[in-house]
């Protein structure tokens, strides 16, 4: 079955390698775009798998991180473009539209955030730990509405994306391998954690926290470095959101949104890694061709989403590679 396993994660990799050529072959740019859009997503699926699908961690506050990430690099910028200083940093610095300070900055302000919420609610389990991340987005939320020097529910317009040294990030085709790779980087990197022994203590805490603790696991710690490196990965998915669109607002931290980017792990396969991707292809894909035909497509959305929890647990992901995708 790793056979099949590879085959499958080859074929997925070969396909969103060559799209772009093919898309432009095919007179269909917009599919560049869209499929840029899915690998973004993608990737802040993927750091929820970290903690949903491993951890057993049920955050319905993780497009907060998202957020957070596309506001680090849309600050950056608007106070670049408008030659004004940066509030709270020192010596009036005016910001940079440089990408090598930006999205670090925006993996830095997730990872930041993620700890501190991460310290408070993670001493809490169950719904208590949904509702916790759940009102800690919403503040986050209401608290960027609420500045108007950054556009309150209006947002920020981004006048250039940001600057990577050799590349052209305008193009829409060169920003989609970044995305690509920084998405297959991210990939690698949880890969190897959760093959690690913090990976097994992860998943010990999903199965039987208390069992760990009374062996001497430091449970608590690796739920908390989970939860900061998942935060880190969403925030470097705002970081290429907030570019894709050249646009940020509040909305990306909606307490819906989470909710989406947990539809995606489910689709896809939790705890899989890879399986988030297929979830956020089939999603934003549905969601394409749906609103095409009603503006109501979360009712056709719906049903099938119950069917794949009750056909299809292992997700789209584990029903195409077969018995043990889980470890993929």
């Amino acid at each position: 079955m790793a056979t099949r396993r590879t085959v499958v994660l080859a074929l997925g990799l070969l396909v969103l390698a060559g799209l772009p050529p093919v898309a432009l072959a095919l007179g269909e740019p917009f599919a560049v775009t869209l499929w840029s859009r899915i690998l973004i997503w993608a990737l802040a699926a993927a750091s929820l798998d970290l903690i949903l699908g491993y951890g057993g961690l049920v955050s319905l506050g993780h497009a907060a991180f998202v957020g957070i990430g596309a506001y680090a690099v849309g600050i950056l910028g608007h106070h670049a473009f408008e030659g004004s200083a940066v509030p709270f940093l020192p010596f009036g610095w005016t910001g940079t539209p440089l990408a090598l300070i930006q999205w670090p900055a925006a993996i830095g302000a997730g990872a930041l955030a993620a700890l501190l919420i991460g310290a408070l609610s993670l001493r809490t389990a169950g719904v208590y730990f949904i509702m916790i991340t759940l009102a800690f987005a919403q503040m986050l939320y209401y608290f960027m509405l609420s500045l108007p020097d950054y556009g309150g529910e209006d947002g920020i317009n981004l006048w250039q994306r940001s600057e990577v040294p050799g590349l052209d990030t305008g193009d829409p085709v060169v920003f989609y391998y970044l995305c690509l790779g920084l998405l297959v980087g991210f990939l690698g990197l949880a890969k190897r954690l959760v093959d690690s022994r913090f990976g097994m203590i992860l998943r010990g805490c999903k199965q039987n926290e208390a069992r760990l603790r009374a062996l001497g696991c430091p449970t608590l710690r690796t739920k908390l470095l989970a939860f900061v490196i998942a935060g880190a990965g969403a925030g470097l998915a705002g970081a290429l959101a907030a570019n894709q669109t050249e646009f940020v607002d509040p909305g990306l931290m909606h307490w819906t949104k989470s909710g989406e980017l947990i539809v995606m792990v489910i689709l896809g396969g939790m705890g899989t890694l890879v399986g988030p991707v297929f979830g956020a292809a089939a999603l934003l894909l549905l969601e394409e061709v749906l609103t095409g035909i009603t503006e109501h497509w979360m009712v056709i959305l719906g049903p099938l989403l119950v069917f794949v929890v009750l056909f299809a647990r292992r997700g789209i992901y584990g029903w195409l590679a077969g018995p043990g995708a889980r470890d993929g």
